[in-house]
C-alpha cells in the first residue's frame, strides 16, 4: 500500500521492450536506501516489483496490462517520475490511500496559475468520475491530491509549490496523459451496494442514511 507522497522523482535510464511487455530501468536514490529485491515501488503511480537492484537505482517488469492501462508505455530514457516506496507498518499515513493499481488513464486540459497555487483540469472517463466527489482524494501520477471540482467530462485539483517542486507534475501540459488511481472506498462501496449483494450484505442505503453516510 502506498499514500501518494512522493518520495523522490527518478529518472529513466533504460525500457527494453519486449512484444507487448518493458522492463524500466530507474535511476534513484532516495528510495533505494533500503530496497529489496522484490520489494514494491510505486512509479508514477503504479506499483511495480523490484526485480534488479544497482548502484543508482532498480529495474522493474512491466506486463501488457499496466502498460495498457497506464501511460508508463510512453516513458523513454531520460524521462523523470515520481517514486514512492510501500508504506512500512510504522510509517506516518501522510496522504490517502493508494493501492498503485492504476483505475485508468486522464489527459491534462489546461493548467493556470492562482496565486501560489496551480490549476490542473484533467478530463476522465465517466467509469472513472463515478467514483470522483468533490472534496475528495484521488492519485494523479501517484501523488495524493484533493479533488477541488467534478463535472460530467472531468476534475479540477489546485497544487501547492511543495507539491509541485517535489513531482513532475509542473512538466504536464494540455494534452499529457497522467495516471489515475480512484479512492479504493468508493469502489469497495459500489460493490457492496450492487443488487446482488445486498441480500448477503444487509447493507442498504437505507441503512447508510440513518447512520449519517
Amino acid at each position: 500500500m502506498f499514500t501518494g507522497i512522493i518520495e523522490e522523482v527518478g529518472r529513466v535510464q533504460a525500457v527494453r521492450r519486449g512484444a507487448r511487455s518493458a522492463v524500466l530501468q530507474i535511476a534513484a536514490n532516495t528510495v533505494t536506501a533500503d530496497l529489496n529485491i522484490g520489494d514494491s515501488v510505486a512509479v508514477n503511480g503504479v506499483c511495480l516489483t523490484v526485480t534488479e537492484l544497482t548502484s543508482g537505482g532498480f529495474a522493474a517488469d512491466v506486463m501488457p496490462e499496466t502498460l495498457s492501462r497506464s501511460n508508463l508505455g510512453a516513458l523513454a530514457p531520460g524521462g523523470r517520475v515520481n517514486l514512492e516506496r510501500a508504506l512500512a507498518a510504522n510509517g506516518r499515513f501522510g496522504g490517502h490511500i493508494v493501492s498503485g493499481h492504476i483505475d485508468g488513464v486522464g489527459r491534462v486540459q489546461a493548467t493556470r496559475r492562482d496565486d501560489n497555487a496551480i490549476w490542473y483540469e484533467i478530463a476522465a472517463a465517466p467509469q472513472l468520475l463515478r467514483y470522483v466527489v468533490e472534496k475528495g482524494s484521488i492519485a494523479v501520477d501517484g501523488i495524493s491530491l484533493t479533488v477541488a471540482r467534478v463535472n460530467a467530462a472531468g476534475f479540477a485539483v489546485s497544487v501547492i509549490p511543495h507539491t509541485a517542486a517535489a513531482t513532475t507534475l509542473t512538466e504536464r501540459r494540455a494534452g499529457d496523459s497522467v495516471n489515475l488511481e480512484c479512492d479504493i472506498l468508493a469502489k469497495y462501496v459500489e460493490k457492496l451496494l450492487a443488487p446482488q449483494a445486498m441480500p448477503q450484505s444487509g447493507l442498504t442505503r437505507e441503512f447508510l442514511r440513518e447512520h449519517g453516510f
